[in-house]
């Protein structure tokens, strides 16, 4: 799994599920998530699993939140990625 361990934000929590980012990370657009010890990578353009694991109704619930915040979370990843000091908290 892409891991860094470059600084992380965290973007959400829901239902046990953490959502977040990490400054600078790589193209495709994406965000990272974890659930009970699994952790995926995932797509925000697309909502696909990229990378890793995730039990089928996780998966379900991130990717439906995911198209929700689909705009909010392409703007966090090319803030994150190109100028992480104009981040604001």
């Amino acid at each position: 799994m892409y891991y860094k361990t470059k600084c992380i934000l965290e973007i959400c929590r829901f239902y046990g599920i953490l959502i977040k980012m990490f400054f600078g990370d790589h193209v495709p657009p994406h965000f990272h998530s974890e659930y009970q010890g699994y952790k995926a990578v995932i797509n925000i353009r697309t909502g696909e699993m990229i990378e890793g694991e995730m039990p089928i109704k996780q998966l379900k619930l991130i990717q439906a939140w995911c198209v929700i915040h689909e705009d909010e979370l392409l703007l966090n990843f090319e803030i994150l990625k190109s100028n992480p000091a104009s981040w604001k908290k």
